[in-house]
C-alpha cells in the first residue's frame, strides 16, 4: 500500500496498479522533497505559493500528489498509459479538488509540452529505467522553463544520463539501484 508521507494528507492511501508501474518509495519522497525544500530555502525560492508541480512519466501520481499534499496549488500530469491513467485518476480526485490537478495522455519524449511554465517550481522525472534518452527531453525543459525551476530526474544507476548546456546539476544523490539528479537553469 503506499501512502503520502507529508502533508495536509500525510497517510491517505493510494491506489497502485502493480503491472505497469514502479511507484516513487516514502523514502525516496521524503529525500526528495528535503533537498528540494531546503536548496529552495537556502536560494530564497518560492515552492509552494500559487505554484505548479509539473509531474512527467507519473503513472499512479505518488509524487505529484506528494507535492500537491504538502502545499503545491497544482499539478499536471503526463501519462499515455490508459490503464495507469484510470488508477491516476482515481488518486487525483482522493487527494485532489478537480482544479488542482490536470492529467495529459501524451507520451512525453514526442511531446512538445505546450503547457505554461510560468508557475512550475518543480519538474519531476520519472522514466521507465533504461528505455529512453532523455536528452532531447531536458533540452526542451531547458528552453521553457523559469530560473528558478528545479528538475529532479530519477534513473536507474545504470542509465547514462547527458545533462545539456544551460542546466547545472546541483546534486545528485544514490538510493539503492536509483540515482537521482536536482538540476536548475545556470
Amino acid at each position: 500500500m503506499i501512502k503520502i508521507t507529508g502533508g495536509k494528507f500525510k497517510q491517505k492511501k493510494l491506489e497502485s496498479i502493480s503491472n505497469y508501474v514502479r511507484p516513487t518509495s516514502s523514502f525516496k519522497r521524503e529525500a526528495i522533497f528535503s533537498i528540494i525544500e531546503s536548496y529552495t530555502i537556502k536560494h530564497s525560492i518560492n515552492l509552494y505559493k500559487n505554484k505548479t508541480f509539473l509531474d512527467l512519466f507519473a503513472g499512479i501520481g505518488t509524487m505529484g500528489l506528494e507535492a500537491v499534499s504538502r502545499g503545491m496549488c497544482k499539478v499536471i500530469f503526463f501519462e499515455n498509459n490508459s490503464e495507469v491513467i484510470k488508477v491516476l485518476k482515481k488518486n487525483c480526485l482522493t487527494i485532489c479538488m478537480n482544479k488542482e490537478f490536470t492529467i495529459y495522455e501524451e507520451d512525453v519524449i514526442n511531446s512538445n509540452l505546450e503547457i505554461n511554465f510560468k508557475n512550475i517550481s518543480i519538474i519531476y522525472i520519472d522514466p521507465p529505467y533504461q528505455k529512453y534518452n532523455l536528452t532531447k527531453l531536458l533540452i526542451n525543459l531547458k528552453d521553457k522553463v523559469q530560473d528558478t525551476t528545479i528538475i529532479a530526474l530519477e534513473a536507474s544507476i545504470k542509465d547514462s544520463v547527458y545533462i545539456p548546456k544551460g542546466l547545472n546539476l546541483f546534486q545528485k544523490k544514490n538510493y539503492g539501484n536509483t540515482t537521482i539528479y536536482f538540476l536548475k537553469l545556470f
